[in-house]
């Protein structure tokens, strides 16, 4: 069966400083796709984050580019295996210079968490109970 994937594209102030942080949170940026003006930061085998600088990102659209930092545009949100593990990713990213963004969610069947990246972007991360996903 066909996988599809999703490739989340985001502007970014420093292309640089956004690869380290990504680097930082566990992911691995696949150079065959990253150069001065963007990185791909492989999130999983179908999540990839590329990350542009707001010129290269200016390539792809004839919008204005939102401030991230003052204007929510996406929210992005990943799974996570547990609960430890929804913690253990938004804390490796306060860590790394992001900011936790909303108080904790725990619902006792869902679990989750928030931060903004460098630029503002907002990323959740949530962990589901198989067994009430399963209904």
């Amino acid at each position: 069966m066909y996988q599809q994937m999703i490739f989340v594209n985001l502007a970014t102030a420093d292309v640089d400083a956004s690869k380290k942080f990504f680097t930082e949170l566990g992911y691995t940026i696949n150079p065959q796709f990253s150069g001065d003006d963007c990185t791909c930061v492989v999130i999983s085998d179908t999540i990839i984050a590329m990350l542009l600088s707001k010129q290269r990102y200016a390539d792809f659209t004839k919008k204005e580019i939102a401030d991230s930092t003052k204007t929510s545009e996406v929210l992005i949100c990943l799974s996570a295996e547990s609960r430890e593990k929804v913690d253990e990713l938004v804390n490796k990213a306060v860590a790394a210079g992001g900011t936790a963004n909303s108080d904790v969610q725990d619902h006792g069947y869902m679990y989750g968490r928030s931060f903004d990246d460098l630029d503002g972007h907002s990323w959740e991360v949530v962990w589901m109970d198989p067994a009430a996903v399963q209904g």
